[in-house]
Order: C-alpha cells, then sequence, then structure tokens
C-alpha cells in the first residue's frame, strides 16, 4: 500500500522503489515466519538478501522469493510508466482544451467586431428609379 500510493502520488525514483520492495520482501518473510510455528516456537526468519543473487547456491524458497522480488519489481516500473503516461495525456488534453477555448474566445471577438463593422457603415438610401414606362399602343 505504501509503494502503490508512493507511485500514485507521483515517485518514480528507484532508490526509494528498491527500499519499499525490500520492505516489503522483509515483512513477507517475518509473515511467513510467524505463520510456520513448531513446538510452540518461532521459527527464525530468512535472511533476506538486498539484490537478488544467482539462484545456484540458495534454495528453491529463496529463488522463488527473488523471482517474486523481480515481478514485482516490474510491475511497479509498469505502473509508473503508467501513471507518467496518464500524467502526459492529461497535461495534453489540458492543452487542447485551453487552445480550443482561446480559439472559440478569439472566434466571438471577431463575430463581435464583424457585427459592430456592418453598424458602422453608413446606411444608403434605397435607390429611387423613374417609374416604368408603358409600351406604345399598337397601331
Amino acid at each position: 500500500a505504501l509503494r502503490l500510493s508512493y507511485l500514485r502520488a507521483g515517485g518514480h525514483d528507484p532508490a526509494i522503489l528498491d527500499q519499499l520492495l525490500h520492505l516489503q520482501l522483509e515483512a513477507t518473510v517475518l509473515e511467513r515466519g510467524t505463520s510456520g510455528l513448531h513446538r510452540g516456537r518461532r521459527t527464525a526468519p530468512l535472511a533476506v538478501p538486498a539484490e537478488p543473487r544467482g539462484t545456484g547456491t540458495q534454495g528453491p524458497d529463496a529463488a522463488l522469493l527473488a523471482v517474486e522480488l523481480e515481478n514485482q519489481r516490474l510491475e511497479d516500473e509498469v505502473l509508473a510508466l503508467k501513471v507518467r503516461r496518464e500524467r502526459r495525456a492529461d497535461a495534453g488534453s489540458r492543452v487542447a482544451q485551453r487552445h480550443s477555448e482561446e480559439l472559440a474566445q478569439l472566434q466571438a471577438e471577431v463575430g463581435m467586431l464583424q457585427c459592430h463593422v456592418e453598424q458602422m457603415r453608413p446606411q444608403l438610401p434605397p435607390p429611387i428609379l423613374p417609374p416604368p414606362v408603358a409600351p406604345p399602343p399598337p397601331p
């Protein structure tokens, strides 16, 4: 929850993300250690490596834990990329909206100026035409 909160708030520092993942790994190991009670005693928690090492000398649990840690790190990186992309898209849409508002305002001003120019033109009286001439009578 802490890591997700950090990412949603815009955090993207790899060192902090690594620390948060390390803390989550420690918590997972401690939770597994407390659930494995043997004869009333708590089993000792596994040592948590700072970075996953090769799986050659470690047991399958440690290798699985290292893979889970790497998967979680990759998921966090994908989430951080999605958050950044959404922010860029939001910023782009805000800029586009601002431009469309400015365009609408300019178009309204042009319309008002055209009306003003129409009102300022001198009004000419309608032309006075001579009365129609009747055709000559037939011969």
